[in-house]
C-alpha cells in the first residue's frame, strides 16, 4: 500500500481532486491518502509560505503528491505556495503532455497532436530574484546553470525513450541571450550525443511557437527553459481544448508533485460544473510514476472511451445547455472502467528514468 499526500487546493480544487481520487480508488489501486492543507486558507492564517509544517512533513514522508490548484490571495503571503513547494523539494522538471482528445472539437481536430513539453522548473527568470536598481528601473536575474540544463535535457531524452518517441526539439532564445539560453543549447547538443536513437533538433523559441501553431504534429518532445516552457505549454493546451485537458507533473530526485496546469477558478467553486480531466490525467501520470500501469491504463482508456461516445461531456466541451456536472462526468468514467476506445491512438509507456 502506497501513501500519497493529497492537497485538495483552493477554489475548484476540492471538486476536481475528489474526482481523481474517486477514479483512482475505483480501479482498486493500492493507495491510501494523507489529506493536507496548502494555499489560501493557510495564507489567511498568517503563514507567509502558504504551506504548513504538517504538509511539508507529509510530503517528505510520502514523496508523492496529488495536488489541486492553489491560490495566492492578494494581501496575504509573499510567495506562491506552488513556487514554495517546487523550491523546497527541488522539483527541477515540469512535464506537460499535449494531445488531441476524441469528441473535443477544435480547429486542430484530426491533426493527431501528441507532444510533451519538458520545462526546467526552478531556474531562469522564475527563480524570482529581482530588485529595484533605481526608483524607476527594475531588474530580474535570469539564472541558468549547466547542471540545471543537463538534468532537464537528459530527462527530455528519457521521456522520449519511455514513450517510444523519435525526436526531441530544444527551444531557446540563444540567438539573443548567447550565454544563458546559449548554455541550454550547448548542453542539449552535448547530451544528445548520448542518445543516438533519438533525433535532436534545436529551434529558436519564437519560431517554435510559430511552428506549434502551424504544424503541431511535427513535434514529439520539446525541452526548454522555465519561462519559455510556461508560455509554450499554455499555447499547446489551447490547441487541444483548453486547460481543462492539460495535466502536469513536477519531478525531482525521488519526489514528484502531480497537478493540473489550470488555476483555482474561484468564481466556479462549488458549482459542480468544472471539467476534472486535467487533474484526472495528472493522476494517471502519478500512477505510471508509481509503476501502477494497469490502473493508469484503466482510467485513460475509460476517459478516451467516454469522450469518443460523447454522451456525458462537461461545459467547456459542449456548452452550458448540454453539459453534465463534474460528479456526473466522474460517475460516467467510473462506469466505463474496463472499456477501451475504438479509434483513438493509445501510446505504450515504459518506466521513466529520472
Amino acid at each position: 500500500m502506497k501513501t500519497v499526500t493529497l492537497i485538495p487546493g483552493d477554489g475548484i480544487g476540492p471538486e476536481v481532486t475528489t474526482a481523481a481520487q474517486r477514479l483512482i480508488d475505483a480501479t482498486g489501486a493500492k493507495i491510501q491518502w494523507d489529506v493536507c492543507l496548502a494555499g489560501a486558507e493557510v495564507f489567511k492564517q498568517g503563514l507567509p509560505t502558504g504551506v504548513p509544517d504538517e504538509t511539508i512533513a507529509s510530503i517528505k514522508e510520502n514523496r508523492v503528491v496529488l495536488k489541486g490548484p492553489l491560490e495566492t490571495p492578494v494581501g496575504f503571503g509573499e510567495n506562491s505556495a506552488n513556487v514554495t513547494l517546487r523550491k523546497l523539494f527541488e522539483t527541477f522538471a515540469n512535464i506537460r503532455p499535449v494531445r488531441e482528445f476524441p469528441g473535443v472539437k477544435t480547429p486542430y481536430s484530426g491533426r493527431n497532436i501528441d507532444f510533451v513539453i519538458v520545462r526546467e522548473n526552478v531556474e531562469d527568470l522564475y527563480a524570482g530574484i529581482e530588485y529595484m536598481q533605481t526608483p524607476g528601473v527594475a531588474e530580474t536575474l535570469k539564472l541558468i546553470s549547466r547542471k540545471g540544463c543537463e538534468k532537464i535535457v537528459r530527462l527530455a531524452f528519457e521521456v522520449a525513450r519511455s514513450e517510444g518517441r523519435k525526436s526531441v526539439h530544444c527551444a531557446t532564445k540563444a540567438n539573443i541571450m548567447k550565454l544563458s539560453e546559449g548554455m541550454m543549447k550547448r548542453t542539449f547538443e552535448a547530451v544528445a550525443k548520448e542518445y543516438p536513437d533519438i533525433e535532436a533538433h534545436h529551434i529558436i523559441v519564437d519560431n517554435c511557437a510559430h511552428q506549434i501553431v502551424r504544424f503541431p504534429e511535427k513535434f514529439e518532445v520539446i525541452v526548454t527553459t522555465n519561462m519559455n516552457g510556461d508560455i509554450l505549454s499554455d499555447l499547446g493546451s489551447g490547441l487541444i481544448g483548453g486547460l481543462g485537458f492539460a495535466p502536469g507533473a513536477n519531478l525531482g530526485n525521488g519526489i514528484a508533485i502531480f497537478e493540473a496546469v489550470h488555476g483555482s477558478a474561484p468564481k466556479y467553486a462549488g458549482q459542480n460544473t468544472i471539467n476534472p480531466t486535467a487533474v484526472i490525467l495528472s493522476g494517471v501520470m502519478m500512477l505510471r510514476y508509481l509503476d501502477l500501469s494497469a490502473e493508469a491504463d484503466l482510467i485513460e482508456n475509460s476517459l478516451l472511451y467516454t469522450l469518443e461516445q460523447g454522451r456525458v461531456m462537461t461545459r467547456d466541451v459542449v456548452g452550458d445547455a448540454n453539459a453534465s456536472s463534474t460528479i456526473a462526468f466522474t460517475d460516467e468514467l467510473i462506469k466505463n472502467l474496463g472499456q477501451k476506445p475504438t479509434h483513438t491512438f493509445k501510446r505504450d509507456y515504459k518506466h521513466l528514468t529520472i
